[in-house]
């Protein structure tokens, strides 16, 4: 694996998101040798599991013991590990605790890369949160005053922010768009995983399509299946291409 000890991180607000959004970069970079982490900042338990609060029975703690299932499963099928912040969702409660476990989890994975949410979206104010707690955690581990004892090493990473649900309500510009064939049936599998959301596998079908089809006429590379990135920092060139 070319390149064993590189590593990905995903910081999502719920358990869906980073299968939808970003699992066919977590399936692709895991396959080439990446380590992928996955932090999730919630189970979705309150407005992102509509099929399992139909349920007879359902309950809060059963509703986030499936959810959390479903995405250890969906997890473990595109190759990452995850890890629960438990802050609960809608809205999303981040404590000091949470903030200072996110900073040293960018010091011990310093990670090649991170995904996030898109900076706006007006249907879902816990993923522009995410967004600003991935992005101030951030810049907090490039602090040599934050517990200056620790050793560590860390550059801070890349960050891209991946597709809102409805992108042109959410200002979201694609700067990058992701070829992911070769791992599409992986991602879909995980689809499959997260029963509590099954009315969105047909939708996020027809995304990773339709961005297959720009990626293709875009660039001229075969192309069928495609994820779409937002850059949130400029890159550094020494000539353009």
């Amino acid at each position: 694996m070319a390149e064993q000890g590189k590593t990905g991180l995903v910081v999502t607000a719920h358990p869906g998101d980073f299968v939808w959004r970003a699992g066919g970069a977590i399936a692709l970079h895991a396959k080439k040798g990446y380590r992928m982490k996955i932090v999730c900042l919630s189970y979705g338990e309150r407005g992102e599991s509509q099929f399992a609060w139909k349920e007879k029975g359902a309950t809060l703690e059963s509703v986030k013991a499936g959810r959390k299932d479903e995405a250890e499963r969906a997890a473990k099928l595109l190759g990452a590990e995850i890890e629960f912040f438990d802050c609960g969702d809608y809205p999303l409660n981040l404590n000091q605790t949470h903030f200072d476990r996110m900073v040293d989890i960018y010091r011990e994975l310093n990670p090649s890369f991170v995904l996030t949410h898109a900076l706006e979206d007006p249907y879902n104010f816990d993923h522009p949160n995410a967004t600003r707690f991935a992005q101030e955690t951030r810049v907090v581990a490039q602090a040599m005053g934050h517990k200056p004892d620790a050793k560590y090493q860390y550059g801070a990473p890349p960050l891209f922010l991946f597709e809102p649900h409805q992108p042109e309500m959410c200002n979201f510009k694609p700067s990058v768009i992701l070829k992911i064939d070769e791992v599409w049936e992986q991602k879909y599998k995980a689809f499959q995983i997260l029963a509590a959301q099954k009315h969105l596998w047909g939708y996020y079908e027809r995304v990773a399509l339709n961005r297959g089809i720009q990626g293709s006429r875009n660039t001229g590379i075969p192309m069928t299946y495609g994820e779409s990135y937002q850059r949130f920092f400029p890159t550094v060139e020494e000539v353009l291409r």
